[in-house]
């Protein structure tokens, strides 16, 4: 076994000198201790000077005869050994060099060249006036491998005062030249353990001279911190703060706020975007990277080499297993665009659907093909190759919403029940009157009334034996309207030539019919007026040939505005980029001892990393989302407006989110369904209760005291951040909720997790079993609805399929927007589950209560999973079951890893 001699330097320089100095007394043989579990820690206690002789020690003072705690005993006057067991992570995947360093590094760490640890005494040092702390003690010996092949496991002995007090931090200090993660430390004595956990990235110190400040597991309020560690609490959120300068480094863990002005490139004709979270264009902040502008002329950030990685702070960085599963995504996405990329280049176009066949022959059949060898040599046989590596790689997993019924998405009681238990499920809302009017200037885009007028509505409602006034009195008619957010960009988007698509303003109305069926009544697109021409067109379904397949293509319209506003406003806008702000706060304002930031901490995972790689390649200009969706080069524009018109921080969560419930303090969640078949809203209002019950009692845990949340100065420093910094454009706006009382903390932070897990989750996993399809969900169309008198209209007559099929996306658009859809959609093997929140917390806690709460949450979770289950079988719920209908699972907790359309994880982690 390796000690630490008091020596004053180590071979790098590093101090190892005894503060405060004690003597050196005799060592007794040590007693070793059996060690089992995963990690170890001997605490072995040394010669104590101590007279216990009448009850007094040399001074003459009384020795207590019930011993206290034991980093809490009376001062003996002696010492003693502790032993920590320190965890390093290995890495996944290592480079032949990486390898060979590896080696290097492990020969370092023995012989106490690779890390040296600190502890600090949550007791005061009189001398100092700060924390009492150990001889700075270098990791030694060769490592423990354990059952678990990812990790390693090396020790390091402490000789401190008996009464040195108990350890409240560790200072890390990574004499290596490359950086390491750190998993934990763990001390003990006897049955008394400390945990200090880790999970992060110790960076190398030649990269920073400062080291690393690990805290004990223990919660601590800012008001309750032990002394000894006051000052540490606030130098290491100063640390992670910055100074708002410079440009980033990868091995840096600062969290800084900045606008979007790193989507566009003004170097580039086609590339210049508007910057967001200004003024006029207000947008959420992201994370600051610092990159340089352009020019000193220019406030657009450089945006560097397409290989270069966004900044994001070190321990946000995705894990090598979500890296690799995004790396298969690219992968299988250059497969699946391979054949359309080969046939757009070789015609110089790219080339639409011809026949449903054509969409059909992207799906994997039942019977894997064999892999066959080419017969032919040269070009020919490579190409031979390429086309028979197998459905694997060039096919896609056939969508759940036609894998058991190809034309499902034909009916209209499907387009109705995609409205309630779909991957957009949010917008959909109770009609109240007629007419139907818009909020926009009427002097520039015409009057605010909608063509949808109550005799339309009322001769349609006839159909299900029912008048317009019964249709109201029983709540029978819903809205799902995009009218006023797409009209002022319906002519921008138009005029798009480099890749032309085309679009309309929807209102949609459905009627709920007594079978229990939501199905559409009536369609309203509209083009922005001409002097001559108001340019609203209504369409309903009929039974002839030609209003049959308009009546297609008016739904078609449909399903691309929902697409592409719930892309960029539902998903994008009010998921990653609002919740970014909220991470940014939390690891700047407070502590990782804080109890909110240990509560937020597992739905922070992973989200700033995705986000940052939505803007170099997603919504970035030219980006996919630019391509393969309606709105185009103005998608964050509209993405900007939506913000601007309609967010709003109290009305995000469940259940004012709905615009098909009405208040009932008698119901189980205050509110009652109009249509209680409303899977999203009913499946969602009970994981939103689960977390509202666990927020609730966690809050009341930590602030017992009247006035602890409004004197908890971290606490109101976080929530001032995120109002003012986070969300700089709405800081004015006078809905933000006060932060005074335990109610107002837990109905935040129950908004916030909802969001990040359930509510993401609702809006994310089913992107690719609904959307996988094209004529389902097109994300695009390219061509108007034709009338009599257009050029388009004979064709139309002649051959409606195709020129159904040649509105749709192209080959190319929709094989890349289906990569990205299955990306997207797709569970990583180390994704982490709010249904394990119980696992993954019992670390961060001590306190067997809090352990409790997320023990009753988990049971929770998993009745509430038992409940979807039988609902899902429930035969009289029309919008969960039936022949060949997909279940609506996406807000079950539970799921395997892959493309499964269910599971809610902890964090916007994809």
């Amino acid at each position: 076994m390796f000690v630490a001699s008091p020596v004053k330097t180590n071979s790098y320089g590093a101090g190892l000198v005894r503060f405060p100095a004690f003597p050196v007394l005799p060592r007794r043989r040590q007693h070793i201790v059996p060690l089992s579990r995963k990690v170890r820690a001997v605490i072995s206690r040394e010669e104590k000077t101590v007279d216990q002789e009448d009850g007094k020690n040399t001074n003459g003072s009384l020795v207590s005869n019930t011993p206290a705690f034991p980093w809490q005993r009376s001062k003996y006057t002696g010492t003693k050994t502790v032993i920590a067991v320190v965890k390093i992570r290995k890495k996944m995947r290592e480079k032949l060099t990486e390898r060979v360093e590896h080696q290097l590094e492990l020969l370092m760490k023995a012989i106490g060249q690779g890390m040296l640890i600190q502890l600090v005494s949550e007791e005061i040092d009189p001398e100092t006036g700060s924390g009492r702390k150990s001889s700075e003690t270098p990791v030694l010996g060769l490592p423990k491998a354990r059952n678990d092949s990812r990790y390693l496991e090396f020790t390091a002995n402490f000789t401190v005062p008996t009464d040195f007090g108990k350890p409240g931090a560790i200072l890390v200090t990574n004499l290596l030249s490359s950086e390491i993660c750190l998993s934990e430390i763990i001390i003990r004595e006897g049955s008394d353990t400390i945990l200090f956990p880790g999970n992060t990235w110790i960076h190398s110190r030649n990269d920073n001279p400062e080291g690393r400040i690990i805290f004990a597991s223990q919660t601590w309020l800012p008001s309750k911190t032990p002394a000894g560690i006051k000052e540490l609490r606030e130098k290491d959120l100063t640390s992670v703060r910055g100074n708002g300068e410079g440009e980033r480094k990868p091995h840096e863990r600062i969290y800084d706020y900045d606008i979007y002005n790193d989507i566009g490139d003004p170097r580039k004709k086609d590339r210049v975007r508007p910057i967001l979270g200004v003024p006029e264009r207000p947008y959420p902040r992201r994370c600051r990277s610092g990159r340089p502008l352009l020019s000193a002329d220019t406030p657009f950030e450089s945006r560097g080499k397409d290989k270069d990685e966004f900044y994001v702070p070190r321990d946000e960085v995705f894990e090598d297993i979500k890296r690799d599963t995004f790396r298969a995504g690219r992968f299988k996405a250059l497969f699946h665009n391979l054949v359309p990329s080969i046939a757009a280049a070789l015609s110089n176009l790219d080339i639409p659907f011809t026949c449903f066949s054509d969409i059909d022959r992207l799906y994997k059949s039942d019977i894997v093909l064999r892999h066959t060898e080419p017969k032919n040599k040269g070009l020919g046989g490579f190409i031979d190759g390429i086309l028979n590596v197998g459905e694997t790689l060039l096919r896609y997993d056939t969508p759940a919403v036609i894998k058991w019924d190809r034309f499902a998405w034909l009916r209209d009681n499907e387009f109705g029940r995609q409205a309630l238990a779909g991957v957009n499920p949010v917008n959909i809302e109770l009609l109240k009157e007629l007419p139907i009017r818009s909020k926009l200037d009427p002097a520039i885009y015409g009057s605010p009334e909608s063509a949808l007028t109550e005799e339309l509505i009322g001769h349609e409602v006839l159909h299900y034996g029912m008048t317009l006034e019964q249709a109201f009195e029983e709540k029978r008619l819903f809205l799902l309207d995009y009218h006023d957010m797409l009209l002022p960009f319906v002519d921008k988007i138009n005029s798009i030539k480099e890749d032309p698509r085309k679009t309309y303003a929807s209102r949609t109305i459905f009627f709920y019919s007594k079978a229990g069926a939501l199905r559409p009544l009536a369609i309203e697109l509209s083009l922005p007026p001409t002097p001559e021409n108001e340019n609203k067109f209504v369409y309903a379904h009929g039974h002839d040939a030609t209003t049959h397949w308009i009546w297609k293509l008016a739904k078609a319209h449909v399903c691309s505005n929902d697409a592409g506003v719930h892309q960029l406003v539902n998903h994008w806008l009010r998921t990653h980029a609002c919740m970014e702000p909220y991470i940014i706060a939390t690891n700047r304002q407070l502590s990782s001892m804080h109890p909110v930031y240990k509560l937020l901490h597992p739905h922070m995972r992973y989200t700033l990393e995705i986000n940052a790689r939505a803007r170099k390649s997603l919504i970035n200009g030219g980006g996919i989302i630019e391509s393969c969706f309606t709105p185009g080069k103005y998608a964050m524009e509209l993405s900007s407006a939506a913000y601007k018109s309609m967010w709003r921080f109290d009305m995000e969560g469940l259940p004012v989110i709905l615009g098909m419930a009405e208040e009932d303090s008698s119901a189980e969640c205050g509110v009652k369904l109009v249509i209680e078949d409303y899977p999203y809203a009913a499946d969602g209002l009970l994981i939103w209760k689960a977390i509202k019950n666990l927020v609730e009692s966690y809050v009341k845990h930590f602030y017992s005291d009247p006035d602890s949340i409004t004197s908890d100065f971290e606490l109101q420093a976080w929530w001032d951040e995120i109002k003012n910094k986070g969300h700089y454009d709405k800081k004015d706006e006078p809905w933000w909720p006060k932060l005074n009382t335990t109610q107002d903390l837990s109905e935040i932070l129950t908004n916030m997790i909802w969001i990040a897990s359930g509510q993401h989750a609702a809006l994310n996993f089913g992107q690719y079993p609904f959307g996988g399809y094209v004529p389902n969900r097109p994300t695009l169309l390219r061509k108007l609805i034709p009338h009599e008198n257009d050029p388009d209209y004979e064709m139309f007559m002649r051959n409606p399929q195709y020129s159904f099929l040649s509105s749709l996306p192209t080959q190319l658009q929709a094989t890349k927007v289906m990569a990205v859809q299955e990306t997207l959609s797709t569970h990583s093997a180390d994704e982490e589950y709010l249904i394990d929140l119980k696992e993954n917390q019992r670390r961060w806690f001590q306190d067997e209560e809090v352990v409790k709460y997320f023990s009753k949450f988990t049971e929770e979770l998993e009745e509430i999973e038992k409940k979807i289950d039988n609902r899902n079988k429930d035969k009289k719920l029309k919008n969960r079951t039936g022949a060949g209908m997909p279940p609506y699972e996406l807000l079950i907790p539970t799921s395997p890893h892959g493309v499964t359309g269910r599971g809610i994880p902890n964090s916007i982690s994809i």
